[in-house]
């Protein structure tokens, strides 16, 4: 079974992105080479800020959908937690 990860990149023009992954470096990759989400095209490199894994499916879209109804200021507040925030 594979387990899920729910992820924020801070794309180059500061904007934040969520998304659900069971690989973050792969995905991460294709999302720098433009062949991620279409938010994130043109608007790479990006960097992961905060990310939490091993969960299931159904808990990694529940929290990516959690993350996509807060506000800038909860997902900063969310990386600031985190030592990934850059």
């Amino acid at each position: 079974m594979n387990t899920w990860i729910t992820y924020l990149l801070r794309c180059k023009d500061g904007t934040l992105y969520t998304g659900v992954t069971t690989n973050l470096d792969t995905r991460v990759i294709a999302h720098n080479a433009g062949k991620g989400a279409k938010y994130t095209r043109g608007r790479g490199p990006v960097e992961v800020v905060w990310w939490q894994g091993d969960l299931s499916h159904s808990d990694a879209l529940m929290r990516e959908a959690q993350i996509k109804k807060f506000t800038r200021a909860q997902k900063e507040e969310l990386c600031r937690k985190d030592p990934l925030c850059t």
